[in-house]
């Protein structure tokens, strides 16, 4: 794998909860910046989504790609890209570890653009797309956790 970048967060949530959220790729233009569109295209033996592709415009930055999901449990969540426009790789985890009443979720990615581009600027754009997704994904656990309850 390429130079990767990790952040983490604590949600008040189970690792059950937050599992659930990422799975439900429908949703995600509800919550994900700039995702517009999440379409699972194929479904493992369990039933969890194996592939899914998205389209995302985050102003300047317009891709479609598709990522194939390896580990869906409730402790780990990874994938890696099968095709995109703008990416040439991606690789990316979501480790969840309870804390109590709370879970620690650490995302992990790496991303390869078509576009070489300096190592300090792609990991400081993908230290700025975790950060974003890890605070729009606390939002959205938290806030369906507090309306469940």
């Amino acid at each position: 794998m390429a130079d990767e970048s990790t952040q983490s967060i604590v949600i008040d949530a189970t690792p059950e909860e937050i599992a659930a959220v990422i799975a439900d790729f429908d949703a995600y233009p509800e919550w994900a910046n700039g995702v517009k569109r999440a379409e699972v295209l194929e479904t493992g033996a369990d039933g969890r989504a194996a592939q899914v592709k998205f389209n995302i415009d985050q102003g300047p930055i317009k891709d479609e790609y598709v990522l194939a999901y390896d580990e869906w449990s409730s402790s780990r969540i990874s994938w890696h890209l099968v095709k995109g426009q703008m990416q040439k790789s991606q690789e990316g985890s979501y480790a969840l570890a309870p804390r109590g009443g709370s879970t620690e979720v650490t995302y992990t990615l790496s991303v390869q653009l078509v576009v070489p581009m300096i190592g300090l600027f792609r990991r400081k754009a993908e230290k700025m797309i975790m950060d974003t997704a890890l605070k729009e994904l606390k939002r959205r656990v938290e806030n369906r956790v507090d309306d469940a309850g």
